[in-house]
């Protein structure tokens, strides 16, 4: 039930321009507190494990590219991101403990310092699909933006994992220096063993094991691997899989094409959404015994320290727009909601601190993108003496091309005027005339009516000898996907993966006729152009 409802509330609230994460919640909240339908069982938390590594697996496979983060780590960028995670961090401190005036939230310094942290991080996803809607994620005020709160995430995720461990014991000079060696030296060896051992060994292997899926199976088991390494060593499991992940965004291609189609599908169709509606069932209105002031404080303190702390870095550094630019650090997203249920999981904080907490990121998620959205509007573009001038941002995160297409459609770069070869030809001019070295299938039209897809992988079950009688209508097959040439750059490319296809028909939605193809080529070389171009 949670699953089913969830899903389709999402496709409401996509509708609504709104977040999945508002409409999974919800789903909780409908089937649990309100009507009592669905209660919090063992074999649901035993669900909801899964779903967290599963989820932070991706989060440090898509926004954490280590390599580019280190490259960037000189200049002026830094400053501001330890102004950006360090400011709010700590009037969020101050607020969350009972160190200068006690709100009554009854937390300890451990636990204090884990809220605290979430509330000082932001939403790399969120804010960088805005910025894409407003066509500024490519310039130098997007891209300086994007590597910040890259730099960020890479402070304060794994500080949460320091902070999130199995002991719980209380922060002593002692235990920190303990705690940060355990934590250093699981990153090195995770890093290592993800990035060196494992990539030659899923190569090698599948070179030599002709079995399905075998590449899909081996991360798998190499991230609950990763997670039980991280319990081991008093760390909790979603570092492990963060650290899996990030280490693995430089997968090559073709295995990346094997893995990650899968690992998103029964993420975001089974254990994403679980996880989310299990916040919503926890959810409690027992969050009013809180003082207002409290309440206040806690919504208010972090984004206008944040805000303040970026805004002072950007003034003293000379950075164009500092309003416009202190913006673009406010909004939460998924992974500060995923942090926070970690915490109630832990038993780090109670299910009425919970559901406060959970109705401040909820404000933050509805009401800070829009705002950063409006300022990004409105501020000029920077020139070469702008944002540029703060220093370099060192190499573009592969983690951004992703967005950078979210604002490109199929028509924007559509060739019209290609041809395609026809039914008649023979197999052998197919090939010697058409096949190129990094596209698989093609398209075949008759006077302009799309025939099918020829697959170059199939010809090899043709023997040679009949190539040159064969015509190539009877190798072609029916497809079942086509592309519309309003559709985005991003859910063709999503589309060719699923159905593991190199090239696709575009269709005229009102016509329905063949008025081109595009092939993933066209796209890499589209993000790898854009990207480059806005660096």
């Amino acid at each position: 039930m949670l699953i089913a409802t969830a899903k389709v509330a999402e496709g409401v609230t996509k509708q609504l321009r709104l977040n999945a994460l508002v409409a999974y919640t919800a789903t909780g909240v409908l089937l649990g507190p309100v009507t009592g339908l669905v209660e919090l069982t063992t074999e649901l938390e035993v669900l909801l494990g899964i779903g967290v590594f599963l989820l932070f697996f991706l989060v440090g496979l898509d926004e954490i590219d280590g390599s580019a983060v280190f490259a960037s780590l000189h200049g002026k960028l830094v400053v501001v991101a330890l102004l950006a995670f360090l400011t709010p961090m700590f009037f969020a401190y101050c607020v969350t403990s009972r160190w200068i005036v006690d709100f009554g939230f009854g937390l300890s310094d451990r636990q204090a310092l884990a809220v605290a942290t979430i509330l000082s991080l932001s939403s790399l996803g969120i804010v960088a699909k805005v910025l894409a809607e407003e066509g500024r994620l490519r310039d130098p005020f997007g891209i300086q933006i994007f590597t910040t709160i890259l730099i960020i995430k890479l402070m304060g995720l794994p500080l949460m994992g320091f902070l999130v461990n199995e002991d719980g014991a209380e922060l002593h000079f002692l235990t920190i220096l303990t705690l940060v060696a355990e934590t250093g030296c699981f990153g090195v060896l995770a890093y290592l063993f993800s990035r060196r051992v494992l990539p030659p060994l899923f190569v090698k292997l599948k070179r030599g094991l002709r079995v399905p899926q075998l590449s899909f199976g081996l991360v798998l088991g190499g991230l609950f691997l990763m997670v039980a390494g991280a319990g081991a060593v008093r760390l909790h499991g979603s570092l492990g899989a963060l650290l899996f992940g990030a280490a693995l965004s430089g997968l090559p291609y073709q295995l990346r094409r094997e893995v990650v189609p899968g690992m998103r599908t029964i993420a975001d169709g089974v254990f994403v959404p679980l996880f989310f509606a299990s916040g919503g069932l926890q959810l409690s209105l027992a969050l009013a015994k809180f003082p207002l002031g409290a309440m206040a404080a806690l919504l208010v303190v972090p984004v206008l320290t944040k805000f303040a702390g970026v805004f002072f870095g950007a003034v003293v550094l000379r950075i164009r727009n500092p309003a416009a630019f202190s913006t673009g650090f406010l909004a939460k997203g998924i992974t500060e909601i995923a942090l926070l249920l970690v915490l109630l999981e832990s038993n780090m904080i109670g299910e009425e601190l919970f559901s406060l907490l959970m109705m401040v990121l909820f404000v933050y998620l509805l009401a800070l993108p829009p705002l950063v959205g409006v300022v990004a509007r409105r501020s000029k573009p920077s020139g070469a003496h702008g944002l540029e001038a703060a220093g370099s941002s060192g190499p573009l995160p592969p983690s951004l091309t992703r967005f950078a297409l979210a604002d490109v459609r199929v028509d924007d770069f559509l060739d019209r005027s290609c041809a395609f070869p026809g039914p008649d030809l023979t197999v052998r001019e197919f090939a010697e005339q058409w096949v190129g070295p990094h596209q698989h299938e093609y398209v075949v039209a008759e006077k302009g009516q799309l025939a099918g897809l020829v697959s170059v992988s199939m010809l090899r079950y043709l023997p040679q000898s009949e190539w040159s009688k064969v015509p190539l209508g009877d190798v072609i097959r029916r497809v079942s996907v086509n592309v519309w040439q309003d559709e985005y750059a991003e859910e063709v490319l999503e589309k060719m993966q699923e159905h593991s296809l190199t090239a696709l028909p575009v269709l005229d939605r009102k016509s329905g006729r063949l008025i081109g193809a595009v092939t993933s080529e066209e796209i890499h070389e589209l993000i790898t152009r854009d990207t480059g171009a806005g660096h």
